[in-house]
């Protein structure tokens, strides 16, 4: 009898968005310890939670999984993936085979205050960029991705990172 053949096709998270988003940020597609956790950015050394709460002066890493979510939503952020899913080993974004876009254009047609998408990420900026190319008035952005085998400092990333805060709105919401 042969061993069963392993899938490793990797499958994204749904969009966490709603109408009042004006900046998305969009990584590749979730590593296997976001996947396990069922997570956003699950990894404990993946720097996306301090460096976002950065922009938003606020630390999201001391609130629970759906506080921080609820709290990107209170402010006008939003999250996803330009990958839906893709065949990888592991968690490097070198490793991903065969992906299959997210349907980006069709999220961002229901998105009518977004403003802005940045891209976590190399993969993510090139994909990204060639799903969005001539896309009128909406600003996309490139980011060092929060990724720990992204290998410049946290600092070096947050000061890059700082730019979104003018794609938000000046007070938080509520």
């Amino acid at each position: 009898m042969s061993p069963e053949p392993q899938d490793d096709r990797r499958i994204g998270f749904a969009p966490v968005v709603d109408a009042d988003t004006r900046l998305l940020i969009l990584g590749s597609l979730p590593g296997d310890a976001s996947l396990k956790a069922a997570q956003y950015y699950a990894h404990p050394r993946n720097g996306f939670w301090p460096l976002i709460g950065g922009v938003l002066d606020e630390h999201l890493a001391a609130l629970s999984y759906p506080e921080r979510l609820e709290r990107l939503k209170a402010r006008g952020v939003g999250l996803w993936d330009v990958i839906a899913s893709a065949q990888r080993s592991g968690s490097l974004d070198a490793a991903i085979k065969s992906p299959e876009a997210a349907d980006l254009r069709g999220l961002i047609q229901d998105l009518p205050e977004l403003r802005a998408v940045a891209f976590n990420g190399g993969l993510a900026a090139k994909l990204g960029r060639r799903i969005l190319a001539n896309l009128a008035g909406l600003a996309l952005v490139d980011l060092p991705s929060s990724s720990p085998a992204h290998a410049i400092s946290l600092s070096a990333k947050a000061e890059i990172w700082a730019t979104l805060g003018k794609f938000l709105p000046d007070k938080p919401a509520v």
